[in-house]
């Protein structure tokens, strides 16, 4: 199962770097005529809605130019004695990270001030609608769950047939006759009787 989840996460992250990868465009600087000093740029990318992802490629002859990446007051001045990031090769890409206004020069001398020069302004990329929630079922009523207080039925006491109800008579369990008391009687007698003898065996006698 942890190997499956696993699976299903990397399937995902793959799903969303596809998503925005074709989203993102790749700009050619100046289009067919390239990055040079006889560019006109500023009305290149007027045109133009730059996002976040998005890619600049400068197609130049290699060494003859540079690709300079500046701030705004390096670009007002033409420098690139301080640039954010510099390239001769040839071929030079930017992908467009952040927003806001993103500032390009050729840092060879007289080339800036002969228009090879380039400002972006990059707007922020618009996020995906988020997935809809899974639906929730709702919890059972609570009418459903109470068991009933009390029974469908209840019980009637017998009736007899004028409707009236018949007392009940409780008979108490008869009472254990003592054996005691018996007992005693008859030894008494027993006694009584053997005195009686005693008394008249002895009478003859005299």
């Amino acid at each position: 199962m942890a190997s499956g989840g696993a699976s299903l996460a990397l399937a995902a992250l793959l799903l969303v770097g596809c998503v925005a990868a074709a989203a993102a465009t790749m700009y050619t600087v100046g289009d067919a005529s390239g990055w040079t000093t006889s560019g006109d740029y500023a009305t290149w990318a007027s045109g133009k809605k730059f996002k976040v992802g998005d890619t600049l490629e400068f197609k130049y002859a290699g060494g003859a130019h540079t690709v300079d990446e500046v701030s705004a007051a390096d670009y007002a001045a033409c420098s690139s004695s301080n640039a954010l990031s510099s390239d001769s090769a040839g071929t030079t890409t930017v992908t467009l990270k952040t927003a806001g206004k993103h500032y390009f020069i050729c840092g060879v001398a007289g080339h800036c001030s002969s228009g090879m020069k380039l400002v972006v302004d990059v707007a922020a990329a618009k996020s995906s609608a988020p997935a809809p929630a899974p639906a929730v079922a709702p919890a059972p009523d609570a009418a459903d769950t109470t068991p009933d207080a009390t029974p469908a039925t209840t019980p009637k006491s017998p009736s007899s047939s004028g409707g009236a109800k018949t007392p009940v008579t409780v008979l108490s369990p008869p009472a254990k006759k003592s054996t005691s008391g018996a007992a005693g009687l008859s030894a008494t007698a027993w006694a009584g009787l053997g005195l009686a003898g005693l008394v008249a065996v002895h009478l003859g006698a005299f």
